[in-house]
């Protein structure tokens, strides 16, 4: 067990968390690495090993992206949700004595990735030894666990910055000046990242052969996707010669960030040329945007438009999902839940909400911010009156219930608000019902779905639709979860990347910059973004003619076509956006009003959050710091 002396040696040293968790995620009784790799089964455990340590995009106690940012708020009365690493995250209170979610050192709620690499070092240079295995299937996992290696690069650059480049695993007689380890540059990580997912491409199968047995199994496009948005990371404000990280050196005096004085956009073009290349190998792959075909009851065109625009994420097994997580979905589908029918508490149903400024956000059914679309609600006070409230009419029929009040700001929106949130008042299609039995969300204090008790309601009055599956159930107090594959990286999110990518390396947007932007836009039932902004109020109708007009819209278009869905996370972080978003207070209606004037009032219900410049990259654990003087702690952090 000459591997366990060495991870042992890096405990010591402040890099991982222990050699208790080695032996913690070694194939049931596998005792050496030689029978680790005796044969094909036991070695295909030690692959599955390696897939163990993706981080679960699903779970909102551990992924920092899902209430980590300012696109959810939950239930804070919840005993089991109050005191959570993502939460106090949230909060603004992340801290570098203990940090929370650390994925550096694993601790509180977060894995240690760096054990995560070092399994897969051990199966790429092992993978040879089973006797009674064909070359390509070596081939295809040790192509498997180099994606996974560049993945955890990656993932930890994303928190990080600058991280160590495990190349391979020390040898047992590495010295400790060998295993004080230093943090690499930013453009080395990302060119080794880039370097194994090149290594990886030629040995992974076009599609995979099995979506039952091997979904999330590693593939050529899901590899190629994740290069294209890593080099996208690359280009993007945050990492693109920032001047806040201009003097960011180590002990060695060694810059670790570029520092260039202004952004190179030769990294712009490079990111373009692999989301091209990806999104070319998508299409060859089968993978297309998602649109739903209407089966046993017949639909409105609005309720087909509905579904497809849910169906994008949550039917399973669709077409445009390239990078599918396995985790179950059914803890997230709980929390997302409104409670329906007559009352019965269920443990945690109706726990996340989206805020406010998410409900905002969304288009005018003309497809344009609702402070720049002059048509919008202008025979009932416009943007100025959003929060009044109105009677709705067999207009609004198939997404508000007709003789409804509601508040202006939920009339006359895009299809994605309608697919994406459900509100007081708003038709909840799906739920294993016909069109015609919709339910209605009735969601003030003492109704079905509005407060009840001191657990299980939300707070900001809107309920996360899109990430319930159409025929996920709440019938009394039985829940009847419709499992899915929550989207890693699904196809709108690369032909998005794809115009922010082209608008940044030329001077004019052109067809090719509109094209992929206006092909998400219009399976949203949109016009084309030139088509949109003709109609806007005269001071925004040449937004889509400048690049940096153009900036502003991508921006908002990824923001609205992902929201839900853990993207806006590391968007906003990445376009050094965040401090602007974070800081900003949390907000939704009066989930304890009863009438509609008392439950229409707008309510804060975290004021004073705070988001600063160092927050962009997560603290390296005081004590790891400590240990290895080589770690150089992140900028602004004690």
């Amino acid at each position: 067990m000459n591997y366990l002396k060495t991870l042992c040696l890096f405990l010591i040293l402040g890099l991982t968390s222990g050699c208790s968790d080695f032996m913690d995620i070694m194939p049931d009784d596998v005792a050496t690495l030689e029978t680790a790799f005796s044969n094909r089964q036991n070695a295909e455990k030690f692959l599955f090993t390696c897939y163990n340590y993706m981080p679960d995009p699903t779970n909102m106690q551990a992924n920092p992206a899902l209430i980590g940012g300012d696109e959810f708020w939950w239930d804070t009365d919840a005993s089991g949700l109050y005191d959570i690493a993502s939460g106090w995250i949230a909060r603004g209170l992340q801290n570098a004595n203990d940090p929370y979610q650390n994925y550096w050192d694993g601790r509180n709620q977060g894995k240690n990735l760096f054990t995560g690499i070092r399994d897969c070092n051990i199966l790429i240079e092992s993978i040879h030894l089973p006797p009674d295995m064909d070359e390509y299937e070596r081939e295809q996992w040790a192509a498997e666990a180099r994606f996974l290696k560049a993945y955890y690069h990656f993932f930890l650059l994303q928190l990080y910055g600058p991280v160590p480049i495990i190349r391979e695993n020390l040898p047992v007689n590495a010295t400790p000046d060998q295993v004080r380890v230093y943090r690499e540059p930013v453009d080395e990580v990302i060119n080794y990242i880039v370097e194994l997912l090149d290594e990886a491409v030629p040995g992974l199968p076009l599609n995979i052969t099995s979506q039952i047995t091997d979904a999330g199994r590693i593939t050529q496009a899901i590899a190629l996707a994740l290069k294209a948005k890593v080099l996208v990371w690359a280009a993007s404000p945050l990492l693109n010669n920032n001047p806040y990280y201009a003097d960011f050196k180590d002990n060695r005096d060694v810059q670790l960030f570029p520092s260039g004085s202004s952004p190179d956009v030769a990294k712009w073009q490079r990111a373009a040329d692999a989301l091209k290349t990806a999104i070319e190998t998508c299409h060859l792959a089968g993978h297309q945007l998602y649109r739903y075909t209407s089966g046993t009851y017949s639909l409105s065109d609005e309720t087909i438009l509905k579904y497809t625009i849910r169906g994008a994420v949550t039917e399973k097994f669709n077409p445009e999902i390239v990078w599918p997580a396995t985790q179950n979905t059914n803890t997230l589908q709980r929390y997302c839940m409104p409670k329906l029918g007559t009352f019965a508490y269920v443990s945690g149903i109706s726990e996340i909400s989206s805020t406010l400024k998410i409900a905002e956000q969304f288009y005018s059914k003309n497809g344009l911010p609702i402070n720049e679309d002059p048509e919008w609600n202008a025979d009932d006070g416009g943007y100025a009156a959003r929060y009044e409230t109105m009677v709705a009419t067999a207009d609004h029929q198939y997404y508000i219930r007709t003789g409804e009040t509601t508040a202006k700001l939920h009339f006359n929106r895009e299809p994605r608000f309608y697919a994406s949130l459900a509100f007081d008042r708003s038709v909840l299609e799906g739920a294993g019902e016909s069109e015609a039995n919709s339910f209605t969300i009735l969601g003030r204090n003492s109704e079905n779905s509005g407060y009840i008790s001191g657990d299980a309601h939300i707070l900001t009055g809107y309920f996360q639709k899109k990430l319930i599956n159409t025929n996920t159930t709440k019938r009394g107090s039985t829940y009847t979860g419709q499992e899915y594959l929550f989207p890693m990286i699904r196809l709108a999110d690369l032909y998005l990347l794809y115009s922010e990518a082209l608008n940044e390396v030329k001077a004019t947007p052109d067809d090719e910059v509109y094209r992929w932007i206006d092909a998400v836009r219009e399976r949203a039932g949109l016009e084309g973004v030139r088509e949109s902004w003709a109609k806007a109020a005269s001071g925004y109708r040449n937004k889509p003619h400048m690049q940096e007009g153009m900036r502003e819209i991508i921006k908002r278009e990824r923001l609205i076509e992902l929201t839900g869905e853990g993207q806006r996370f590391w968007d906003l972080r990445r376009w050094n956006d965040a401090e602007n978003f974070f800081s900003e207070p949390v907000q939704g209606w009066d989930y304890m009003g009863s009438t509609v004037e008392e439950y229409y009032t707008v309510r804060t219900y975290l004021s004073l959050r705070s988001y600063t410049k160092r927050d962009y990259l997560w603290p390296l654990r005081t004590h790891s710091v400590i240990i290895n003087s080589n770690l150089k702690q992140n900028p602004g952090w004690k």
